[in-house]
């Protein structure tokens, strides 16, 4: 069977005038030499409106009108094929005999779209409707910190009920990052392939398993097995939010949102240690997790409920109609605009072996490696500063358990405020280094730069623009922080902590938004990659923070730290002076690929065709 050819871009011009609230265009007469200058016009000819070259200036076009033309970058319907609109309009579209000559045309024509036609929008979204799934997956991914800190305040009581000692009770915790580290790597892939939402409701569903098996756990091996399938449950929500914003937002306004998004996401670290107190000192510490459960619950719920499918192969930028899974239940009383697009019935990729073990391929990459190592080094630091709180200051200060959990106040509140003011720095950075950008190669203010033109923009330097400072003060904070519990001043050492905490945060920020930029097509694998490698080191620094501390001191311990921390840093200047470099060579590369596919699929087709 022959191939139907491609038509030029085409829209109903029923549809596109009640689109535009205007009525349908007549055609009119063009003499030749008309015709031959056209770059895009619309001309209408039996009710279709039919994209044409022009070198004029396109007319006003509203929102909704850009819609119809969502993909016209692909020179498609927005549906994917004219033989769908056709069909949708009652038409045979194999009957082309009622067509001008240039419907008929080859998939080799000429036509184009002009320049002119608006850009079709990142995402169809309001600042004000990306906040809001913004706050819910930033709900979600609050489970992971806060399943692990507020479980800290109950060490002991957990070795004392068990009748084992802290040590043996700190492998929990070693089990708990480590399986935080590996789970993304199959929830990561999962969410680019099937679906955001369908990934939160699965990991959620393990989540609350994990709570219950932990609320009946009576020995070490049961609690050591469910706080891992605990950890498979929530550790996920991180880089499937993390997908969720890179779905749904430009590098432009990815930094506030990036913020936000830690920002309530790292609470756990701050309400999380003081429930974990006041639940272990009134009702025992089993009560954490039924806690845990009835919070659980309610965030499915809410995702149930509010959160749409934002996976662009799915929803595309917001315009494709959701049905089935990918659908909230929201949209049952309130459905979306009628404007929206019926998706391909195309199958969805499934998940293989490959695509679970491809995201490790971006540790090859030298800026993505230099990324993701340093942030590692800085975690694993600020965990062990957090994961020794509860050992060091019972021994030192006599805290009880409640007690314990308002100590950590200060690293919470750091966390979330280095995550909060970062993201609004980030904004600031990028808003700079734009204009720099714009200046040097001689971009009005008032043209809106798209994704195509930032393929040189310096979004390293974006990122990185102001990590320095907080780097020092990190390095500065860890080197004394040690030394600190010896002057019997609780005061100094929660203070320190507050600047660990938010130092640490800043990095992790910095380091969320550049891998997102660096793979904004693979946002939850990138995003699993960096848990992968910070939990990995993160595990092993934990489970030799108190051998070390035991054998040369607390002080000693956290300077040898800190000197680790300043022997890696020279990584950001690898990065900030070769980054963008990388970057462009990886683009080649990967083009190169691509079209060496391409070329070999072609040739295939043809030795077939003989």
């Amino acid at each position: 069977m022959g191939s139907i050819p491609r038509p030029p871009p085409a829209s109903h011009a029923a549809t596109l005038s009640s689109l535009t609230n205007a009525l349908p265009e007549e055609p009119t007469p063009m003499d030749p030499e008309q015709v031959r200058r056209q770059d895009i016009r619309t001309r209408v000819h039996d009710g279709w409106v039919m994209a044409r070259k022009s070198r004029i200036p396109s007319r006003a076009w509203d929102r909704q009108s850009i819609l119809v033309f969502a993909d016209f970058n692909n020179f498609e319907s927005p549906r994917g094929s004219w033989s769908r609109i056709a069909e949708r309009d009652g038409e045979d579209f194999e009957d082309t005999s009622s067509r001008p000559d240039y419907v008929r045309s080859s998939a080799s024509s000429s036509y184009s779209l002009d320049k002119a036609l608006p850009e079709p929008p990142y995402h169809v979204f309001t600042l004000a409707k990306k906040k809001q799934l913004v706050y819910i997956v930033s709900l979600a991914g609050l489970f992971s910190p806060l399943s692990s800190n507020i479980y800290f305040p109950a060490l002991g009581q957990i070795a004392t009920d068990l009748k084992t000692s802290i040590s043996l009770i700190s492998l929990t915790i070693t089990v708990y990052m480590v399986v935080q580290g590996l789970a993304p790597s199959f929830w990561g892939p999962l969410s680019d392939t099937q679906g955001r939402r369908i990934t939160f409701i699965c990991t959620f569903a393990v989540y609350l398993l994990a709570n219950v098996g932990l609320g009946f756990s009576n020995s070490f091996a049961a609690l050591m097995v469910f706080r891992g399938i605990q950890a498979a449950g929530s550790a996920a929500t991180i880089s499937v939010g993390a997908g969720v914003i890179g779905d749904i937002t430009t590098a432009r306004e990815r930094g506030g949102l990036i913020g936000v998004f830690g920002g309530i996401r790292m609470m756990g670290q701050s309400i999380g240690p003081v429930f974990g107190g006041i639940i272990t000192q009134f009702l025992g510490f089993r009560s954490i997790f039924w806690f845990l459960f009835g919070l659980g619950s309610v965030a499915l719920l809410l995702i149930l409920l509010l959160l749409p499918e934002t996976l662009r192969s799915i929803a595309g930028n917001g315009t494709l109609r959701l049905a089935g899974i990918h659908r909230p239940l929201i949209y049952t009383f309130s459905p979306p605009s009628d404007a929206l697009i019926d998706r391909d019935p195309t199958p969805k990729k499934k998940v293989t072996l490959s695509d679970i073990v491809a995201p490790l391929k971006f540790l090859f990459e030298k800026d993505v490696f230099i990324t993701l190592f340093f942030g590692s080094i800085v975690y694993t630091v600020w965990s062990m500063v957090t994961s020794s709180t509860t050992s060091l200051f019972q021994s030192r200060f006599h805290l009880n358990d409640l007690q314990i959990g308002l100590a950590f106040l200060p690293n919470g509140a750091g966390c979330v405020a280095g995550s909060y003011l970062t993201g609004y720095l980030m904004d600031h950075d990028y808003h700079v280094i734009e204009s720099q950008y714009r200046t040097s190669r001689n971009i009005p203010e008032d043209t809106k730069l798209n994704k195509k033109d930032l393929v040189d923009f310096p979004i390293e330097k974006s990122r990185l623009r102001n990590i320095w400072w907080n780097v020092l003060i990190f390095i500065a904070a860890t080197a004394g922080y040690g030394f600190s519990l010896n002057l019997d001043r609780i005061a100094i050492p929660l203070m320190l902590q507050f600047f660990i905490a938010y130092t640490a945060t800043a990095v992790f920020s910095f380091n969320s938004a550049l891998v997102i930029d660096l793979y904004p097509g693979a946002s939850a694998s990138a995003t699993a990659v960096n848990n992968l490698m910070r939990c990995s080191v993160g595990a092993v620094g934990v489970a030799v923070v108190q051998i070390v501390i035991d054998g040369v001191g607390a002080g000693v311990t956290f300077l040898i730290f800190a000197a680790v921390t300043m022997g890696t840093s020279p990584l950001l200047v690898l990065e900030w002076l070769y980054g963008e470099g990388w970057r462009r060579e990886r683009r080649e590369r990967l083009k190169a690929k691509d079209e060496k596919e391409i070329g070999n699929v072609e040739n295939g087709k043809a030795m077939i065709a003989k």
